[in-house]
């Protein structure tokens, strides 16, 4: 098990309700007036956004508000909402949606401190220094934004797709209610408990030894994620399979299942290109690129795959030959993924790149061919094109 360091700040408040505390966790920060950043007309639309405005009204917060926010966070809105704050003297920034406006949010609170180009940050042509004050009311069980250290940017300068991680971005509060997500379309679930199981699984492929308690953490929490999908697919008000998901991304994103491993993020990286050049959604761009990754990589430690079909696909294991049960297990994930309505490769994303998208693909995920990506096989520019080529 290798050395870590577990940080955790945030405060989760969780259960049926929860949203109408929400003035009073801002008040107990200290803020005088708050961003309130959402997405689109659904907030409006459920009543979510008037139970937050009075709750803020209640405790004396004053608020502005920024909708607008769009799957893959775009730049501009980030730009925007930094003059907004700037202008309004807001002192404190409330998400209330899915990873996307939460996302959107930290990097608002990043260019409130920083006199540059916020895409510094994203660019890797700066580290963050500083970040305002965030606290986020959660809409969408996937991205684990909520409780993360990691944000996740479009720029529509060139369409790529970057993240950017620090600690001083974690959210000071969480308001989770599970209530919240009921009204969520099938795909929408289903793409979120996708990222959810990706984000545990990008730490769960490692190559590092003795890891059986982080690795028994994260097998329970893909087990629940894969049951409670399903549940909540054929019931949609189904208030405990929705509250499991909805812990689970948290969980899956905080660091827990990947404290003393070394995670590999490759398909994360893979996706984001997928994601910057024809606008996916992401759940549905790691489901797609997911299998032809596995494939590629898998010879390199069968055995932890094989592990992986056992102990949370319920295969049967051939003591014999790990290589064909780590094929089993990809095959059933691939089995699970269907089952939910999601792709499995770029033709039922509905992508189909050109050879020379293919080849861009490959450079922009390689960042022009100067680094590369994945710790449990280490993937060059040849290898990211074979990976995206097979995914086909």
């Amino acid at each position: 098990m290798k050395n870590f360091s577990y940080y955790t700040p945030t405060r989760v408040v969780f259960g049926k309700g929860a949203e109408l505390q929400t003035g009073e966790l801002i008040k107990a920060q200290g803020a005088k007036k708050a961003l309130i950043h959402y997405g689109g007309g659904s907030v409006k639309r459920t009543g979510l956004l008037e139970r937050i405005c009075q709750s803020l009204d209640d405790a004396g917060v004053e608020y502005v508000l920024l909708g607008g926010v769009v799957p893959n966070p775009r730049m501009s809105k980030v730009y925007e909402g930094i003059e907004l704050c700037r202008r309004e003297g807001v002192d404190f920034l409330l998400p209330v949606g899915g990873g996307s406006v939460i996302d959107s949010a930290k990097a608002i609170g990043y260019g409130l401190c920083y006199d540059g180009d916020v895409w510094d940050f994203y660019a890797k042509k700066a580290v963050p220094k500083a970040c305002a004050p965030i606290g986020a009311v959660l809409t969408l069980s996937a991205a684990g934004s909520e409780m993360s250290d990691s944000s996740v940017l479009t720029n529509e300068e060139g369409w790529l797709k970057r993240g950017c991680n620090s600690d001083l971005c974690r959210c000071r509060f969480a308001v989770m209610n599970p209530e919240l997500t009921y009204t969520l379309p099938p795909y929408q679930t289903a793409c979120g408990a996708t990222d959810i199981l990706m984000h545990t699984m990008e730490r769960y492929f490692t190559r590092e030894p003795d890891t059986s308690l982080t690795d028994a953490l994260a097998e329970g929490l893909m087990r629940t994620v894969i049951e409670s999908a399903r549940t909540a697919l054929r019931d949609p008000q189904n208030y405990d399979a929705r509250a499991q998901i909805m812990w689970a991304g948290s969980l899956s994103h905080n660091g827990l299942t990947g404290c003393g491993t070394v995670g590999d993020w490759a398909s994360h990286q893979l996706e984001h290109e997928l994601g910057g050049m024809f606008d996916v959604a992401h759940g549905a761009g790691l489901a797609a690129i997911w299998g032809s990754w596995a494939r590629y990589v898998y010879k390199e430690d069968p055995a932890r795959f094989a592990q992986f079909a056992v102990n949370v696909l319920g295969c049967k294991n051939d003591f014999a030959d790990p290589r064909r049960t780590a094929l089993r297990g990809i095959e059933a994930m691939e089995d699970f993924y269907r089952s939910i309505g999601m792709p499995t490769n770029l033709r039922e994303l509905g992508v189909e790149p050109t050879e020379e998208q293919f080849r861009e693909l490959a450079y922009k995920c390689s960042f022009q061919n100067t680094r590369t990506i994945g710790s449990f096989k280490v993937l060059n520019i040849d290898d990211i094109e074979a990976i995206y080529r097979m995914a086909k």
